[in-house]
Parts: C-alpha cells; sequence; structure tokens
C-alpha cells in the first residue's frame, strides 16, 4: 500500500522515518536496549559482588540458564499469533521485572539460574516480537527504513548500557548495585505500559467474535511450526540469516583472541575496532537503509554477504603482513565488514516478515529468532574449536560461510518470483 507522500524534514532525508503515533514503541524499544546492553555486562558483576557464590560458578549458572530459556520463542510465536506482538512485547517486559526484582534475593546458584533464565525468557519475548512492532508501526514500502532505524536505535542505546555495566565496576557492593537492579526493573514496567497504552496505526489482530472466527482460529492453530518448516523459501532466509548470525559473531567472540593471540597486536585495537563499527552502525544505519528502500532485498543480502567475505578475507590475509600494514587493513577490515552488516540486517528483516502469513506471522518470527539464539549459541564452540587447529581457520570458515548465502540467495529468489509483484521489490 502507497503512503500518502508529505515533505520531508531532515530526519528523513538522514534516513529517520516518520514517528509520528509511534513515540510509545520507540520509546519502549530504547529502554529494553538500554537494559539488554546494561545486563549483559553487569550480571555477572552484581553476582559476584553481592554473593558468595564464585565466579566460575556464577558462569555456570548463567549459561545453564540460557540453554534452559533457548525454547522461549517457540512459546512466544503462537503468544503473537494469538494476542498480537504489542501486548506479548509488554507481558515480555513484565517476565524481566520479576526477573530483575528476583537479583535481589537471589543468593545461591539456583536461584541464580532461575531469575537469569526468568529475565532471558523476558528479553527473548521481546525481541521475538520486536519484528512484529515494527510491522504494526511502519507502511509496508518503509519497513527497511524502519528496520534500519530500529537496529541503529537497538545499537546505541545497547552500547549506552554496556557503559553503564563498566561503571558498575567502580560502585561498591550492597546498595549501588541493588539500586542499579531496581530501577531496570522500574524502567521495564515503564517499557511495558508504553506498549499496553501504544495504539499502532496498523491494524491488529482482534479477539473471535463469532463461531466461524473462533473456527479460523482452530485452522491458524493447526497451521503450527509444521507448516514454517514446510516452507522452503522461508526456511532457505533461516539459514541465510545464520550464515550472518555466524559473522556476527566476529565481534562477540572472535575479534580480540584473534587480534591478541593470532596477531600479537595489543588489546586496546580489538577495542578500538569495536568503537569504530559502534560508531560507524550509529551514522550510517538510517541512511543506508534509506537507501536500499526499494531495491531487491534478496541482490541487497547478496552485496553484504561479498561485502562480509572481503572482510573476512582481509582480515585473513593480514595474519601475514607486518605490523604497519596490518593496522591499516585491520581497519579498512572493520569498515567493510560493517558496512556489510548495516546493509544485511534491515533487508533480512524485511525478508522475514513480509515472507511471513499474517495468519501465524507470529510462529514464523520465532523460527526466525530461533536461528539467532541457536547461532549466538553454537558459534563461539564452533569458532574458538577452529582457532585451536589453526589461527586463520575462524577467518576462513566465516568467509566461506558468507559466500554460501549467495546460492541460498539464488534459489530463494526463484523461489519467490512469483509473489514479488505482490510485495513490491522486497524479494
Amino acid at each position: 500500500m502507497a503512503t500518502t507522500l508529505a515533505p520531508e524534514t531532515v530526519w528523513q532525508r538522514l534516513g529517520v522515518p516518520r514517528l509520528k503515533g509511534n513515540g510509545r514503541f520507540v520509546s519502549a524499544s530504547l529502554i529494553d536496549s538500554l537494559g539488554t546492553g546494561l545486563i549483559m555486562a553487569f550480571t555477572l558483576v552484581y553476582f559476584a559482588r553481592t554473593t558468595s557464590v564464585s565466579v566460575t560458578a556464577i558462569g555456570a549458572a548463567m549459561t545453564v540458564a540460557r540453554l534452559i530459556a533457548l525454547p522461549a520463542s517457540i512459546v512466544v510465536g503462537p503468544l503473537i499469533d494469538r494476542f498480537s506482538a504489542r501486548r506479548t512485547a509488554a507481558w515480555g517486559n513484565l517476565v524481566s521485572v520479576a526477573g530483575y526484582l528476583g537479583f535481589l534475593m537471589a543468593h545461591s546458584v539456583w536461584q541464580i539460574i532461575l531469575v537469569v533464565f526468568l529475565v532471558q525468557v523476558g528479553h527473548t519475548t521481546y525481541w521475538t516480537s520486536s519484528s512484529g512492532l515494527v510491522v504494526l508501526a511502519s507502511p509496508e514500502d518503509r519497513r527497511t527504513s524502519w528496520f534500519g532505524f530500529m537496529t541503529a536505535l537497538r545499537n546505541t542505546a545497547m552500547g549506552i548500557g554496556g557503559a553503564l555495566a563498566a561503571f558498575a565496576f567502580t560502585l561498591g557492593e550492597g546498595t549501588a548495585l541493588h539500586a542499579i537492579v531496581v530501577g531496570n526493573a522500574v524502567s521495564y514496567v515503564l517499557a511495558a505500559t508504553l506498549l499496553f497504552s501504544w495504539r499502532p496505526a496498523r491494524q491488529e489482530p482482534a479477539a473471535p467474535a463469532t463461531g466461524a472466527d473462533v473456527a479460523e482460529q482452530v485452522q491458524q492453530v493447526k497451521a503450527g511450526y509444521a507448516t514454517v518448516l514446510r516452507d522452503v523459501s522461508y526456511t532457505l532466509l533461516i539459514g541465510v540469516n545464520a550464515t550472518l548470525v555466524f559473522g556476527q559473531m566476529l565481534i562477540k567472540v572472535l575479534l580480540a583472541i584473534y587480534i591478541v593471540d593470532a596477531l600479537e597486536l595489543p588489546a586496546w585495537t580489538a577495542g578500538t575496532l569495536i568503537v569504530v563499527n559502534a560508531v560507524q552502525v550509529s551514522l550510517t544505519q538510517t541512511l543506508v537503509s534509506k537507501r536500499t528502500e526499494g531495491s531487491r532485498m534478496t541482490r541487497v543480502i547478496m552485496l553484504a554477504a561479498v561485502l562480509n567475505a572481503a572482510a573476512f578475507g582481509l582480515f585473513a590475509v593480514l595474519y601475514t603482513t607486518p605490523d604497519a600494514v596490518t593496522y591499516v587493513g585491520l581497519f579498512l577490515a572493520m569498515v567493510v565488514f560493517t558496512l556489510a552488516e548495516v546493509i544485511a540486517f534491515p533487508a533480512v528483516e524485511t525478508l522475514s516478515v513480509s515472507m511471513a502469513p499474517a495468519h501465524i506471522r507470529g510462529r514464523y518470527l520465532a523460527t526466525y529468532q530461533l536461528s539467532w539464539t541457536v547461532g549466538e549459541v553454537a558459534a563461539p564452540g564452533l569458532l574458538t574449536f577452529l582457532l585451536a587447529r589453526g589461527e586463520v581457520l575462524p577467518m576462513l570458515f566465516l568467509l566461506g560461510l558468507s559466500l554460501l548465502a549467495i546460492p541460498l540467495l539464488l534459489v530463494l529468489e526463484r523461489r519467490a518470483q512469483h509473489t514479488t509483484k505482490s510485495i513490491g521489490e522486497t524479494a
């Protein structure tokens, strides 16, 4: 559906979509991202300073909790289809509140597992719902810009949250740390309230009113995850997304150890490159998304895959170069890698929601989210396994995985050709 044309403001020219009527959604997402960034780095510090449990045991408890929470997105999918993404995301925030308040009473390993599990379920519920929230907020022909804007907002807010977590290292034990947890819980109550009171312009599923409506809902329930798995095109998209998820583990898992151990450069180099990535995403994400909007999304993702492969290839080649060349090459590789990142993910998100049938979109998005979760769990072990057997092997693996996305996208494109007319140039 075409949108009504209006003069573009400076913000629109910079790629920021029109936010009128969606301020509560944007504010709630900002709170979620700040809280996620804070708690990712803060949890270990908090329990180490407020309990007598060893750091090793705390780390193991957090790992167990996150593994137990892995199937959460599968449960969330039907809830989105039944109650809407907006309500489900709001309830997810309230589950997070329960988890954060539980931090105040957790003093043993099993209690840490329980409260971290609750927080993880809350976060998973929100992020599984988040693509559906963008659908409610954005016109169909502006989704890519919206996804780009939300990505930039999320990355910036999570960075600020991480900085706040680092500040927590300077705080004393007890009261100050408890105050951060309580403040985070209160902010999630506010986020839930904002979502419950938000009235998006796009239509939400209505509760069934007649017997015919109930019968239709029964059919929708029957069209469950088996329907998603039989959708070969969407399965191909999930495979493409998995290659991108593994690529994103460069920063979270591989970069620092590769620079210090393989390239034998100081650790500050990795920190500087991470800052380059964060700044580039924040400054360019909305502009790049605006430029790619209206393009064929499969081709956009192919471009990102080629850029990713080039970046990983350059990282690998730097293993054999002199230090002066290596420093220049590292910054160039990071710029190319980040460009691939800002190109790829709004396009993948746009394809994901466009290819998902509206009546079971929640289940589709839950399966898509699971590819993120499984990738983030599997990648650290696999990449470090490869690193132990050859310092360049992880980069070569990521290069090959990036190139694998191209034939997958070509097959997806051919399968999706019969639908491109109905969704513009999305596929």
